[in-house]
């Protein structure tokens, strides 16, 4: 089963590159076991109405298997321990 992490973002948002700076480093912590089966999807609010309309005010917004995990902020801990909760 794989494992799709959303990262929803825009371009020249601070917060959006930190966001994004975790998940990498996350996925280069996690076993390659549990790696291997995530997908990172980075999807722009700029590109999609529906997605602005919906996350404008949130951004970044970290989505896993389309549920919400976090918005704004993202804590490195508490993904991974998502992360390892999803692939089990």
């Amino acid at each position: 089963m794989s494992i799709r992490v959303s990262l929803i973002a825009k371009p020249d948002c601070h917060l959006c590159d930190v966001a994004e700076d975790i998940v990498d480093q996350v996925l280069a912590e996690l076993p390659e076991s549990i790696a291997d089966r995530i997908d990172v999807e980075h999807l722009s609010i700029l590109d999609d109405a529906a997605l602005y309309e919906q996350w404008w005010e949130k951004i970044p917004v970290v989505l896993i298997n389309d549920t919400l995990h976090a918005h704004w902020r993202l804590s490195a801990d508490r993904l991974r321990t998502a992360l390892e909760k999803a692939a089990q």
